[in-house]
């Protein structure tokens, strides 16, 4: 028997211009795109999100070197997390190696047949790379409660 979480999880990839977003159905099994979003409008579409559709927990993309070492773009995120916490203050967050999922989003996209043109702009990569992420963490949310519930039995 697992455990069953309930309530949206978004998961956000940043970027220096773009931010794309995704999020999780209610029962947290899938991550869906939403969008990407420039800096001036992503804390907009949160609150949005957050206002209307029951988000539990933000999951951001945590940029590591391929040596598993915190990379440039630590600092960035930072910041980003610096203004989250501004606007959802009790909001958990939860940070999840982002190591290669622009890379998952491109294959993924073409595995999906989607054209070369517009796999190439950047706002459709962005927002599958955000739910390369969060699906990421669902999955090891799964498989923590699978453990968790196991040791109970």
């Amino acid at each position: 028997m697992t455990v069953t979480q309930y309530g949206r999880l978004i998961g956000i990839d940043v970027g220096t211009k773009w931010f794309g977003i995704a999020r999780s159905d209610l029962l947290r099994t899938v991550a869906n795109p939403v969008g990407t979003y420039g800096s001036d409008e992503v804390f907009e579409k949160l609150e949005e999100l957050v206002e209307n559709e029951q988000v539990q927990k933000m999951v951001v993309g945590w940029p590591l070197t391929p040596a598993g070492e915190e990379g440039r773009a630590i600092k960035m995120v930072r910041r980003f997390l610096v203004e989250f916490r501004e606007y959802f203050p009790d909001m958990e967050v939860v940070k999840v190696d982002e190591r290669y999922t622009s890379k998952e989003a491109v294959r993924a996209m073409v595995e999906a047949g989607v054209p070369k043109m517009k796999r190439r702009q950047s706002d459709r990569i962005n927002q599958a790379a955000a739910a390369i992420i969060l699906q990421k963490y669902i999955e090891l949310e799964k498989s923590e409660n699978v453990r968790i519930t196991d040791r109970y039995v």
